[in-house]
This record gives structure tokens, sequence and C-alpha cells, in this order.
């Protein structure tokens, strides 16, 4: 009996070991298996291949699977036959307490314009840009314009990844939907004449449902967004990164010009970090804190939530030398700020003060995409590479960057309130500071990697 178990065990682990097989989405035919959703663009099957074609003055169209999926890899083929945006839905919804079924969810972006965003994962209907390409920039030329391109995505768990045409595009972390349908979608063209009765054209469209580890595709290299708090996933990890506040306690961080974390002020619930409300001046009720590290060349995550009216700011390349008479202390600031209610995004020049600038030196470029509603959480991101190149980021958008230590950087210093300051922000190394400044303002998912 016991070699009988024995043997049934031996043989189902290698069943269960067995690589799942491809199967065909798209039986070449007709469209079975598939429904329409959204507007009313038109698909047919045509010749082995699925042809979608535009239509003016409807939104956008989605020919979904009937099926939903999880866990897979999928590969398909498509060509344009004139430019227009496109994408390919997964992991998507469409139901009637939402927006009377409008459909949300995942999209592996097609977008033919000088852009260059195909392969990006934008959240349809809901969240919008997840991971625009401008995060990685090898992948931008990637995508023909003319010719067949072949797009891959792997989902596994909370893990999206695309390639295009063999190159890594895009890996998010996220467990906003865990499954849904997979779909074609023709885009919108309003009332636009010009882009009416636009082709494009699907082939090839195989699926790996619950594929075996070893059919997924091993880490790579490119920037991962990880939208789940506090963690680091597996990518990131061999990327370098690491935690630099644990959710959990004060470790690693202290207030500034002080051996310990600040005793008021300051509360940890629920994974988030929170400046509570006080007085709204610089070191209100608990005071700045630094990290016990100093750091040179680095890349910083951070997330945060501003209250209505709320000032901070996350500074780097911060030194305890100089005296600011109880001020935060002098660093280059990362500008956390409301800038439609306070009125620090009123002063400096040209709007230097606002939302992601650097604070007093450099105005946040223009971008609307970038900026999401007080009270929603927000992604800043602090670049500075080891010639001194900085760059800010905002929610996944390049709004700055500058040369650390240029002579336009220096002329820019001597026309700020740091001119007086001697060497300011040019110190080869420094803590960096998250900003009380008397308003309520919260932080989580805090990560760094140190560059080289």
């Amino acid at each position: 009996m016991i070699l009988l178990c024995g043997s049934l065990l031996c043989i189902y682990s290698g069943l269960s070991a067995q690589k799942a097989q491809w199967k065909p989405l798209f039986n070449g035919k007709d469209l079975k298996g598939w429904k329409q959703l959204g507007g009313q663009a038109k698909y047919n099957a045509q010749d082995g291949q699925i042809v979608g074609t535009t239509v003016m003055s409807t939104p956008n169209s989605f020919l979904a699977t009937e099926k939903e999926y999880g866990d897979f890899i999928l590969e398909l083929e498509f060509k344009l036959g004139k430019e227009f945006n496109s994408g390919i839905q997964f992991r998507s919804q469409s139901r009637t307490d939402y927006e009377n079924g409008r459909v949300f969810g995942y999209q592996m972006e097609i977008d033919p314009s000088d852009r260059k965003w195909s392969g990006g994962i934008y959240e349809e209907g809901r969240r919008g840009w997840q991971y625009p390409l401008e995060l990685n920039p090898a992948a931008q030329s990637a995508f023909k314009k003319d010719g067949w391109n072949k797009y891959r995505i792997e989902c596994r768990g909370n893990e999206m990844r695309t390639w295009v045409n063999g190159v890594p595009a895009a890996h998010l972390v996220d467990t906003a939907l865990p499954k849904g349908f997979i779909a074609l979608q023709v885009h919108g063209i309003g009332k636009n004449a010009a882009d009416d009765n636009k082709n494009i054209y699907w082939k090839n469209i195989r699926i790996i449902e619950n594929p075996a580890p070893s059919q997924y595709s091993p880490y790579d290299n490119i920037y991962v967004v990880n939208n789940v708090d506090n963690n680091i996933s597996g990518q990131q990890k061999k990327n370098g990164f690491q935690l630099l506040w644990d959710g959990k306690t004060a470790n690693g961080w202290r207030g500034v010009y002080k051996k310990t974390f600040p005793g008021k002020g300051w509360v940890i619930n629920d994974g988030v970090l929170t400046i509570q409300h006080s007085n709204g001046d610089e070191e209100g009720s608990g005071g700045d804190i630094v990290t016990d590290k100093e750091y040179s060349a680095f890349e910083l995550e951070f997330t945060f939530k501003l209250t209505p009216g709320a000032n901070s700011g996350v500074k780097y390349f911060v030194s305890e030398t100089y005296e600011t008479g109880g001020k935060s202390a002098i660093g280059l600031e990362y500008q956390v700020l409301d800038d439609e209610k306070h009125p620090d995004a009123k002063l400096g020049r040209d709007g230097n003060r606002t939302l992601a600038s650097l604070y007093d030196l450099i105005t946040r470029k223009q971008e609307k995409r970038a900026l999401l509603p007080i009270g929603e959480w927000n992604k800043g991101r602090i670049i500075v590479y080891p010639n001194n190149h900085v760059e800010h980021w905002l929610n996944g958008f390049k709004v700055v960057e500058y040369e650390r230590g240029s002579q336009a950087f220096k002329d820019l210093v001597a026309i700020s309130k740091y001119k007086n300051w001697k060497n300011f922000g040019l110190w080869p190394a420094g803590h960096i500071l998250l900003q009380d400044h008397g308003n309520e303002v919260s932080f989580k998912s805090i990560r760094i990697k140190t560059l080289k």
C-alpha cells in the first residue's frame, strides 16, 4: 500500500510538472468565442485574420473573449493598415455596476505616434497610465509602423510583463484585477473623417493558461512599477532595490539633528507614515525626519498623499552641518505641494515651487497626465546618476532634469533663496529627508537603489 501511494505520488508530481500547451484564441474562420463590447467599430474574420475597422462617432470598441483568464502567456501578431491608436486588453472587465458596463482593465498599448509608447501598460476606463514607456526608453524603438508586430503578455499572480517584437517593454506589479477577459481594441476616432475606415489586422492569437513556472520568461533588468505597498518584487530585488522604510517601524530614520525618531507628530499606522497637521509652519509638531545613512548616487521611489492645502517635501543631499535656526534642514528638494490651495505655489519664479519641481530652482514640466487629484496617492521618483545628472519623476512622467554642479545649476542657486548657503547641493553625499511643514501628508512604499 505504501509502495502504491508512493507510485501514485510520483505519477501525480510528473503530471503537475508538465508544461501547459498553447491554445488558439481565434479559429481562423469566424468570431466564435468572442463578443463585442463598447462602441460599434466593425470586426470581421477574413483570410485567417481578425480585421478591426474604425467607425466615426462611436466610443472605444472591444472584441472580447467570452472566457476570463488569470495567469497566462498570450502571444499575437498584428499590423496597422493605416496609423491609429489601438491596444490589447487583458484582465479586463465589463460590469453593469461600473459606468453601465464600460470596459476597464489593463491594456498593452499600440501607439504608432511619435511618442512611441507601444508596449506600455494603460488602465483603460479607470486609473490611466500605469507604465508609460518613457520609463523604458530602450523599448521605444521596438515597434514597427509598417508590417507585422508580435506582442507577448505574461501574467503571473500580481506580475504583468509585456514584450514588443521580443524586446521587454513593461513590468507592472499590481493587485487590482487578478483576472478578466482579453480584448482587441479599435480606438474611438470621434468625428474625424480622416481616421474613418482604418483597419487593424490580428492573427496567430494563442494562449497558455496557468503556465508552469519554467514557461515564464526569466527576469531581466528593466524598471518595475510596483503598486503593492511597501513591497519589493522579485525583479526589483534583482535590480538592486530595497525598502528605505519597512512600513512598520521607525528603523533607519531619526529626527533631523537628533539621535532618535520624534516622539510625536509622525504616526505609523497600517503601512502608512503620516506627519500630522499642526501649525502649517516648518518644523511643525514632530520636525523633519532623515535617513540614518547618507547617499550619493541613487534611485529613490516614494508614494505620497496630500491633504487639501498641504505642503511638504522630499529632500536629498541633506547636510546637518548648517544651523537653520529651528527651520527645516537644507538640501535639494522635490516639492510636495497642493499647487491650487497652498500660497507657496505662487511664490518663487515661474512656478518653481510647484509639485515635483526642484524647489526654488527648476519648474516642473507641465505634463497634465502626471497630475492626480489631491487626496489620491501619487508616485514620486528621484534619480541621481553617478555623473550628477538628476531627474524628478511624477506618476511615471519625467518632469525635471538637470546637471548637479554645472554652471547652469550654480547660476540658478545664485538667484535662489539658497544663494548664501556655501556649496549648496554640492556635497558628495547626504541624507534623505521627509519634511514636516505643519500639514498632514502621508508616505509609503519608500524604496531605494544605490547606483555605481
